[in-house]
């Protein structure tokens, strides 16, 4: 178990550490300071907490429950390093409430960063995100877990929102 937390860790960092802070850092610097929030933007540190917690509840749940890393799709050529994908269907936790929490973890943490750095191009880059997310979710990671989990999958398709409020 310690090593399926130790790959999900380095998978967290090379991964999601990326996307969720190194380029937001990375367009910061790139682009001005668009917003003007003043001592408001201070608010910012309550989504990225919010999106870490998420994301942390999630990999847990990936490793306890499932007993497996979050390897995405495009890794899997590293699962010897990153792990591989839970063996079973996890539906506990965070995902009764949502079938994709982690990625809801990032675009959190992406947006209280906007907030944070007064940054509108972070604003763009979350929704780029969104859309980025949503049509890995829709036409690779779902055809892939049914293919896998079959009718196990499709009662949690009906029972849970893809996103918040959202089959």
């Amino acid at each position: 178990m310690r090593c399926l937390f130790v790959r999900a860790v380095v998978f967290t960092v090379l991964i999601p550490g990326t996307v969720a802070f190194v380029v937001p850092s990375g367009i910061v610097r790139e682009f001005p300071i668009e917003l003007s929030l003043g001592v408001g933007r201070y608010i910012g540190f309550l989504p990225i907490l919010f999106g870490i917690a998420l994301y942390a509840l999630s990999v847990f749940s990936l490793v306890v429950e499932g007993r497996g890393t979050p390897l995405i799709w495009f890794a899997r050529p590293f699962r010897f390093f990153l792990g591989e994908e839970p063996g079973k269907l996890v539906i506990g936790g965070l995902y009764k409430m949502t079938r994709n929490p982690m990625y809801l973890g990032v675009i959190s943490a992406v947006l209280g960063q906007a907030v944070l750095f007064q940054s509108g191009a972070l604003i763009v880059y979350a929704c780029c995100l969104f859309f980025i997310f949503h049509t890995v979710v829709v036409f690779i990671e779902e055809p892939h877990l049914r293919r896998k989990f079959g009718e196990e999958y499709e009662r949690y398709l009906k029972s849970t929102h893809r996103w918040v409020g959202i089959h």
